[in-house]
């Protein structure tokens, strides 16, 4: 879940953390569906969309037109006509100034959904790909049900409150249904030896604050250290110390970019109790400093 901040959504540092707009939903309801495009806006205020942000909710943009460039976690995505980009809650993300946004976007609050729901359709699956590229079928099924869901939405008159909201989250779920079942088929697709992986991936994800040692990892799991170099490789086509470091990276980057707190400290958080091994690690794998990634984002 996204680190929640109070009501005004601001960090210690000045990067924002969005909230769900629930004023600009039809009927306060705890989603939005329609056409993205100029002159449109999905949030209150005029947050500066084209910095670093995180939102405390999901988002799905359908594309229209393209390519389209947009920043999640600190990689850059290029989506063109009939792709899909799935921002999750807490994820650092940017909107771009050189690209055109035509399509359709939903966005949704946390909570909207019940919980079997959620875990029926991933909503928190961190480990899936952002960006989505559906075949033709996949692609015509998921425009009809986000059609259906938008009309649903904006035709509240004919329903009391309550009933709307309800046909809402079974339109909504009925979408979600679908898109959760091609992010796991595109994250799925050509792996192998996937329970090996899926284990290491948790415990990684558990563990990578305190614990960067590949053996360490393959020692706790009881395989060997050859054994999960080719699990790890046939999933993701890198290295397990690859895949450790990456994820250290991006939690060191995402403290960077929403805390004010000191190098030192987010260097400790991380695994690096000496700020300069901190320092070093940080540059060998991106090109700069932890201070000069900070200045970087102002």
């Amino acid at each position: 879940m996204a680190d929640r901040h109070p009501q005004g959504g601001t960090a210690d540092d000045g990067i924002r953390t969005l909230p769900f707009p629930v004023e600009l939903s039809v009927g306060g309801v705890g989603m939005q569906v329609g056409p993205m495009g100029a002159g449109r806006t999905w949030h209150a205020d005029d947050a500066p969309l084209d910095r670093v942000h995180r939102i405390d909710f999901h988002v799905v943009m359908l594309f229209d037109d393209g390519p389209v460039r947009h920043m999640i976690d600190f990689a850059e995505y290029e989506a063109t006509v009939g792709e899909l980009l799935w921002i999750r809650p807490g994820q650092v993300h940017r909107f771009s100034t050189s690209s055109e946004y035509r399509g359709t976007v939903l966005t949704m609050q946390p909570g909207f959904l019940p919980r079997d729901t959620v875990e029926a359709t991933g909503l928190y699956r961190y480990d899936l790909p952002p960006l989505l590229r559906p075949d033709a079928p996949h692609l015509a099924s998921l425009r009809a049900a986000l059609a259906h869901l938008q009309r649903e939405y904006e035709d509240s008159a004919p329903l009391p409150p309550a009933l709307h909201t309800a046909v809402l989250r079974h339109s909504l779920t009925a979408f979600l249904l679908r898109l959760a079942h091609l992010a796991t088929s595109s994250a799925e697709a050509g792996r192998r030896t996937e329970s090996t992986f899926t284990l290491f991936r948790d415990a990684v994800e558990r563990d990578f604050a305190t614990q960067h040692s590949v053996s360490a990892y393959a020692d706790a799991l009881g395989y060997s250290r050859r054994t999960l170099v080719r699990a790890v490789r046939a999933a993701t086509g890198e290295t397990p110390k690859g895949f450790i470091d990456k994820r250290v990276v991006l939690e060191a980057k995402r403290l960077l970019a929403h805390t004010d707190l000191p190098i030192g400290r987010i260097g400790a958080a991380v695994g690096f109790p000496d700020p300069a091994n901190f320092s070093k690690f940080f540059h060998v794998h991106t090109g700069v400093t932890p201070v000069g990634f900070r200045a970087e984002l102002w």
